[in-house]
């Protein structure tokens, strides 16, 4: 397939989410900017949020894992048991988080730490966050971005470093106005571009194969991609791990972070906003399915294709890679090698626009949610009385393009590591970042002791990563062969907990007891 022809698609799409940005940015604020005026409509968010928190990531790497080899078998359905703990999670943020954050009326919801804690526990919780967000949004930029690179820009000679900054400038352009307003609107977009991507190449596989789903799962079952449970207690995908982490990476991932919530308090009231949370929840587990189901597919079409398993030499040690036509197409490259070389070219464009379609929502919404937090959590923009509102403006539109800058350091960053499957480098490094904000939010919450504004929750909030870092590399040699796994965050929560209650001051009821 023309290289050019893939380019001119991607080019056509970004004009349209231009003319989209241009029309729902139209005298555009701050307060639009920041919280589209609260008055975004609950279904659209609640749509364009699935965009957002399936990213291409998912688009690319869980279809690829379905057929990664684990020890003895294949990973097949495992994610599953992740997306099971995302419905208990997102109950959580519907009935927990979001009550909270509307009956203080937050703008950031950073703003609690500052309500109930101090200045320091504040900027602490809004410094994870763009620590949290910045890595994470940049490692599913480099993924799609990686993608596009070689599978088009390669062939035409453009060197990956200006692949990079031109996609990056295509975000800045059409959120530089309209923030959280043109975002809530460009992601639905998206998103139902993305999910149609996705169903087309699940019909064309089982119309390909002549299988309906049922047979196909039937299949799927018999070669060992079909498994959902991991039953191995000491393994990093026993089945409690996944579940249990999956509720606390959605509580963490999307009820702490700016981004996710920015959108979801940007709609009007607090009913509309938990109907928004709970649809999302349900619609995206059926997604995830979808995904998995094209991950299988794609895998008995590759193997219908003369595609077998070889022992390949990866870093040294021999792992088992399915080879096509002396191509190794496992992990990451093994939706975009079957459909841009095998799929016929209209197959191919759409999986195109798809897939940059699974790329915008999860980096609009980061660099939009950078841009509001720093402003509003780290420099104050709000409370800023010696600006006026033209002045505001102008240094949020130089924050917003500093943070432009930081993501394509960081993108090359994720180059030199050339990691080939990196969804589980993202909830490793989730589990480390957004340890810290679980553990203050939680603390918060769950007691009335009040912390003393002092340094010292920073210094905590840094020494608890690095603790579970600690606990983490050396598990198996002192835990009988256990591995930590996606409960990596729940324990560095944990320990930010106990740091915390270390240096708390008694609740003011504790301390009349005390005196008593």
């Amino acid at each position: 397939m023309s290289p050019l022809l893939l380019f001119s698609f991607v080019i056509l799409y970004f004009l349209l989410l231009l003319v989209v940005a241009w029309y729902t940015g139209r005298n555009s604020n701050n307060e639009s900017f920041f919280i589209g005026n609260k008055n975004s409509n609950w279904m659209l968010v609640a749509f364009g949020m699935i965009g957002t928190s399936l990213s291409g990531v998912t688009f690319v790497s869980v279809p690829g894992a379905v057929g990664d080899v684990a020890g003895n078998s294949f990973k097949g359905f495992a994610y599953m048991q992740v997306a099971i703990g995302y419905l208990i999670g997102y109950v959580v943020i519907a009935y927990v988080l979001l009550p909270l954050y509307y009956r203080l009326n937050l703008t950031s919801i950073y703003n609690y730490l500052q309500q109930r804690f101090g200045n320091v526990a504040y900027r602490t919780g809004a410094l994870f966050f763009i620590i949290s967000r910045t890595v994470g949004a940049t490692a599913r930029l480099y993924l799609v971005i990686n993608v596009i690179q070689f599978f088009i820009l390669d062939k035409m000679g453009v060197p990956f470093v200006v692949t990079a900054a031109v996609i990056l400038l295509m975000i800045l352009l059409y959120t530089f106005e309209g923030g959280v307003k043109t975002i809530v609107y460009t992601d639905t977009l998206q998103t139902s571009l993305m999910i149609a991507g996705l169903i087309i190449c699940v019909v064309y596989i089982l119309s390909h194969l002549n299988l309906s789903v049922g047979e196909s799962l039937s299949q799927m079952k018999s070669v060992g991609y079909l498994n959902v449970f991991n039953t191995d207690v000491n393994s990093k995908g026993f089945f409690l791990k996944q579940i249990i982490g999956g509720a606390f990476i959605t509580i963490a991932m999307t009820g702490l972070d700016q981004e996710m919530m920015q959108k979801n308090i940007s709609v009007k009231r607090l009913g509309d906003s938990q109907k928004n949370v709970i649809t999302l929840a349900i619609v995206l587990v059926c997604v995830l399915f979808l995904f998995l189901l094209l991950g299988g597919l794609l895998y008995l079409y590759a193997t219908s294709q003369g595609g077998v398993y070889q022992d390949v030499m990866v870093n040294g040690k021999a792992v088992k890679q399915l080879v096509l036509d002396n191509n190794n197409i496992i992990g990451d490259k093994m939706f975009p090698s079957v459909v841009l070389n095998y799929f016929p070219p209209a197959v191919g464009i759409i999986f195109i626009i798809a897939l940059i379609s699974a790329l915008f929502p999860s980096a609009d919404g980061a660099l939009t949610a950078l841009t509001s937090s720093f402003c509003i959590d780290i420099i104050g923009l709000k409370e800023r009385h010696d600006l006026d509102e033209k002045q505001k403006k102008k240094l949020r539109l130089t924050v917003h393009l500093s943070f432009t800058v930081v993501f394509l350091l960081c993108i090359m960053g994720f180059k030199v590591m050339n990691d080939n499957s990196i969804i589980d480098k993202i909830l490793d490094l989730a589990g480390y970042t957004y340890g810290p904000l679980l553990g203050l939010f939680a603390f918060g919450i769950f007691t009335r002791k009040s912390l003393p504004n002092t340094l010292a929750i920073t210094v905590i909030c840094v020494l608890a990563p690095a603790i579970s870092y600690f606990l983490s590399i050396n598990a198996k040699d002192w835990f009988g062969g256990y591995q930590i796994g996606i409960e990596l965050l729940i324990i560095n929560g944990l320990i930010t907990f106990l740091g915390l209650l270390a240096i708390a001051k008694p609740a003011p009821g504790e301390a009349k007891l005390t005196a008593v």
